[in-house]
């Protein structure tokens, strides 16, 4: 992120996030200071906003949508006709808003309230009698998919089949648990290992109704807690998601941020990294990671990805807490802790597998999140210099009270002269998972591989675009570049590699298109105004994250949407995730400026049909990407199959089926670089970390890595580039 004229701007990918660290602070409900936020926001949105979109009866509409999904996410508590009765307030959120009268939060509570009263009797009354764990039946697990309950038989019956869901779920964990247990007191007795540790094939389980009802007995526990936890909402919950609704309908990087969240933002941007270093987002009900900060517990464990879907968090052997339709801040108070304390994460990979990550608490390991480097040999002899880019990170703080502030432009530079140092002849820049950090230093970094020019076009609300240029004529690496790249890759990494690409100075290889972040956001302070307002003794309102300017490539290009596609399209265990700003609500959309002059890259270079032949070659002859294709069509299978049978043997399957591909994976090679991938014991916990294999164990992750060979392999394509050629040993 950077600081720019006073005003804090976020590059980061910044989709409505919590940083899952620093402390909870509580909001005391006050109605006349939500009629104050709704006042300022009425005005400020439209004034602040990169769009100058009007809240009219449009956005009302957009608005209202939003506010009943983040009611009811999975569909399980409003009825159609409480949709109805709310949907008399969805073109008057415009009018709410300027006049102070803010009628829907206070209804949507009224009716959500009442209704999760009476689910919870519901599931009280289902839990008390019994569940055929062989009745054929089945559950849709995408809420999308669904239509809220048409009555109250339809509620019951859907809330039926999501508690059997619930047990079986829970019956299957303990019969794992059960077999790893036997297994253990075997060991320890001395018996055969080999005996000892192999559990019984899925089929051959006998089915035991006293685990079943014990089972049984820990989800109506745990249901209590839930429906518990719902019913002492802080009121303050529902006005703050009805502002959030009114941000999001513009496009869904501007939210409202109460004064917890801006303090979590302050947080975020000082640095001050204490818990699991992990980005959080609340979607659909779930807990969804957003992005894992380099260098930290989660980081240095390696199991925990973008896009995994929290589901339950314990204490060290503690109970777990359900974090279903828990409201993130609740969530993030779950997982955060003091250093050095074990949290378990029940996590859902996106292919459905499931696993157990125990994490230690700690703060941001400083050298595990700066830029990286080493030199790979390859089969003909050459030396290839491998570059980690995490972020485009920049010490601001340590900057302003004159320390040694370190960021990521001097750092780049100092490895790259090292790597010249070794005689390197190509160079590799890996960019994968980078979500962004300081504008400037993107632009500086580009600097240290062109000559002179401009790097990306910028256009504020009011249309003006202005050139941020590469100064410096100086080139400090003038050979052979390739840039990997995922979806992942977001913002300030988009606009590296863009202007890489439009200078014909970089190969860029990886997935179908980066992630397609290309809006800033500043941080108002709701509270300036209130002095000339006369209402002073309403602070603390908060601040409003609005998106105020778009990026442009030196083609004219919006990274907005769009991404950045690459040269080389690799195979992608993920590809089939509905991951990126296209696929966000009110996304801004693409569109392109004139584009920048400037002068073509005349060093080494590559020609792309050339590349792209030789490239298909390749990925038709390797077995390693083989699997890939096939376990990512299997993976696409997996996600699109969104309706669950609800028979024990069934599930019991399908969980096996997941975990056989997670082996699959791990046994080809696959395991260190993929997200979904890991090595499950038999109690479903994840084993064989980077952080056990020790600080170093990044390196011999790259020597593994098939898309770090397939880039060496592609490096020896570019013209003049001496030779340069074969896999990586």
């Amino acid at each position: 992120m950077i600081v720019l004229r006073g005003i804090c701007l976020a590059l980061l990918l910044s989709l409505p996030v919590a940083p899952a660290w620093g402390k909870v602070v509580a909001t005391e409900f006050d109605a006349e200071r939500n009629r104050v936020i709704a006042l300022v926001l009425s005005r400020q949105l439209p004034a602040q906003h990169f769009s100058h979109k009007a809240i009219d009866d449009t956005l009302s509409q957009s608005a209202f949508t939003l506010y009943l999904k983040s009611m009811d996410p999975q569909k399980r508590f409003l009825l159609r006709q409480d949709v109805e009765q709310l949907g008399a307030f969805s073109r008057h959120i415009d009018d709410e808003l300027r006049q102070g009268r803010l009628l829907l939060p206070e209804a949507a509570a009224a009716i959500l309230k009442e209704r999760i009263q009476q689910v919870q009797s519901l599931a009280e009354e289902l839990l008390a009698g019994s569940f055929d764990p062989w009745r054929d039946e089945s559950i849709e697990l995408d809420p999308k998919k669904e239509e809220f309950a048409a009555g109250w038989d339809d509620l019951r019956d859907r809330w039926r089949r999501f508690l059997k869901m619930q047990i079986i779920n829970r019956y299957l964990e303990l019969d794992d648990e059960r077999i790893a247990a036997a297994a253990k007191a075997a060991a320890d007795k001395g018996q055969n290992s080999a005996a000892a540790t192999t559990a019984p094939a899925s089929q051959d389980r006998v089915y035991d109704a006293e685990l079943w009802r014990e089972a049984q007995e820990k989800i109506r526990k745990s249901n209590q807690r839930y429906f518990q936890r719902l019913l002492r909402e802080d009121p303050q919950e529902y006005y703050n998601r009805y502002f959030n609704a009114v941000t999001q309908a513009y496009d869904p990087h501007s939210t409202y941020m109460p004064p917890a969240g801006k303090e979590d933002f302050d947080i975020h941007m000082s640095g001050s990294l204490e818990g699991i270093g992990a980005l959080l987002k609340e979607e659909d009900g779930f807990i969804k990671v957003v992005r894992v900060i380099p260098g930290s517990a989660a980081a240095r464990q390696g199991q925990l990805h973008a896009e995994d879907t929290i589901l339950q968090v314990a204490e060290a052997d503690g109970e777990p807490v359900d974090l279903i339709e828990m409201r993130i801040r609740e969530a993030v108070g779950h997982i955060r802790g003091p250093k050095g304390t074990v949290v378990r994460l029940t996590v859902r990979k996106p292919d459905g597998a499931k696993l157990v990550i125990p994490l230690v608490r700690d703060v941001v390991q400083i050298e595990d999140s700066f830029v990286k480097s080493m030199v790979l040999d390859t089969e003909a002899g050459a030396k290839i210099g491998y570059l980690r880019i995490p972020s485009f990170y920049r010490d601001f703080d340590g900057e302003r009270k004159g320390e040694g502030a370190r960021n990521v432009a001097d750092d780049v530079r100092a490895e790259l002269s090292q790597l010249q140092g070794q005689k390197i002849q190509g160079l590799i820049v890996d960019l994968r998972n980078n979500g962004g950090g300081s504008l400037s230093d993107a632009v500086d970094v580009s600097g240290l591989f062109i000559a002179s020019g401009p790097v990306v076009q910028v256009k504020n609300a009011q249309g003006q675009v202005r050139l941020l240029e590469d100064t410096d004529p100086a080139v400090v690496y003038t050979g052979p570049l390739v840039v990997l790249v995922n979806q992942f890759s977001a913002s300030a990494s988009e606009i590296f590699a863009g202007a890489l690409q439009d200078y014909g100075r970089a190969l860029i290889i990886g997935g179908r298109s980066t992630h397609g972040k290309g809006t800033v956001q500043a941080l108002v302070d709701l509270n300036r105004n209130l002095p000339l307002l006369q209402l002073k003794q309403f602070e603390d309102l908060g601040a409003l994250k609005v998106t105020i300017q778009k990026f442009y490539r030196v083609n004219g290009d919006s990274t907005q949407f769009r991404g950045v596609v690459p040269d080389v399209v690799l195979p992608d265990l993920l590809g089939h995730l509905e991951s990126g700003e296209q696929y966000l609500e009110h996304a801004l959309p693409w569109d392109r400026v004139p584009p920048a002059a400037h002068e073509s890259w005349r060093g080494p270079s590559f020609i792309a049909k050339d590349v792209q032949r030789k490239a298909g070659e390749h990925l038709a002859a390797s077995k390693q990407f083989a699997t890939i294709r096939d376990e990512a069509e299997k993976a696409r299978a997996r996600s699109a199959d969104t309706r669950m049978r609800l028979v024990l043997d069934d599930i019991r399957q399908r969980k096996k089926e997941i975990k056989q591909s997670v082996e699959v994976r791990q046994h080809g090679g696959l395991g260190a670089n993929d997200p979904e991938a890991a090595e499950i014991g038999a109690e479903g916990e994840a084993s064989g970390t980077r952080q056990e294999q020790g600080p170093d164990a990044w390196r011999s992750e790259v020597g593994k890595d098939p898309y770090v060979h397939e880039a060496s392999l592609l490096l020896g394509l570019s013209r003049n580039s001496r030779g340069v050629a074969g896999a990586v040993k």
